[in-house]
């Protein structure tokens, strides 16, 4: 089986796609996708991660996929919310509206790098939430809340081939409801904050959406989508996703901690979310 060279970025210098055809000694040079992000593909080509550290210095995203990978075998991709499908961290923003962000965002970072267990981590923040109106997240999710670059091009790609698309966030139903509506998404996963008399409690209203959950559902919607040939796509940034990575067939860290890259079979540093469909020849 062939392997095919991709290489994209917002936009690619000629003397960059030179440079990496003299290197990969391939014969062509193919343009693919279409409009933003360039993305251009070097058939058969031997597997060198020198390569990819040459497209990276040269601010390019690159991987390396199989010949017979085809966008039409996914089934389902399965994307985290905060950082991934969206730029900001909820809870973040949610804190800045209590004055506290810089406090959470610390807690928040570290346990993007794995450094702090994902539930305790929650517990803490969320309990520093207490008091907050429930108007101050209807503020962030009007005023902050945005999409990443390319996320509608790469759903509307995704659904275009029939595949199912699954938000499966340690953040909170408010946007994650939101978001499904708004972007037509097949299935959610997040928590829920615990509100009385339009405040909220500072508390967790159930089970704790983690890690664990987000791949155990994960696994449950790949065997009742996948099919005898179907793929299985995840896309996240942090440590919380990593489980999840583990039961996807491709995994794509976005922008992602160094120890979410190291584990994930491609990653996404220059591009937005729409250099997903580049990764499928």
């Amino acid at each position: 089986m062939t392997t095919n060279f991709i290489v994209q970025a917002p936009d690619i210098a000629r003397a960059t796609l030179d440079m990496l055809a003299a290197r990969t000694r391939a014969g062509a040079i193919v343009p693919c996708g279409a409009g933003t992000p360039a993305a251009y593909r070097f058939p058969d080509v031997a597997r060198d991660d020198a390569l990819l550290e040459a497209a990276a210095q040269a601010r390019c995203d690159a991987a390396f996929v199989p010949g017979d990978r085809r966008l039409r075998q996914v089934r389902l991709v399965a994307m985290d919310m905060d950082s991934t499908l969206i730029t900001i961290e909820c809870i973040d923003e949610i804190a800045d509206m209590q004055g506290i962000k810089p406090e959470v965002a610390l807690i928040t970072a570290a346990t993007m790098r794995g450094e702090i267990e994902f539930a305790e981590s929650l517990r803490r923040r969320v309990s520093l939430l207490a008091g907050l109106p429930v108007a101050a997240l209807e503020r962030v999710y009007d005023e902050r809340l945005r999409l990443s670059p390319g996320a509608e091009r790469m759903l509307s790609g995704f659904a275009a081939v029939g595949a199912k698309t699954a938000l499966l966030s340690g953040g909170f139903t408010f946007f994650t409801d939101r978001l499904k509506a708004r972007l037509n998404l097949d299935f959610t996963m997040s928590n829920t904050l615990d509100v009385v008399d339009g405040k909220l409690t500072g508390h967790i209203a159930g089970p704790i959406v983690d890690a664990e959950v987000k791949a155990a559902t994960l696994r449950r919607l790949k065997q009742e989508l996948g099919g005898a040939d179907g793929m299985t796509v995840a896309i996240g940034d942090g440590a919380n996703d990593l489980p999840m990575f583990a039961e996807a067939d491709i995994s794509v860290a976005y922008r992602a901690k160094p120890v979410v890259r190291a584990k994930a079979t491609h990653a996404l540093d220059h591009c937005g979310l729409d250099g997903v469909l580049n990764l499928f020849v």
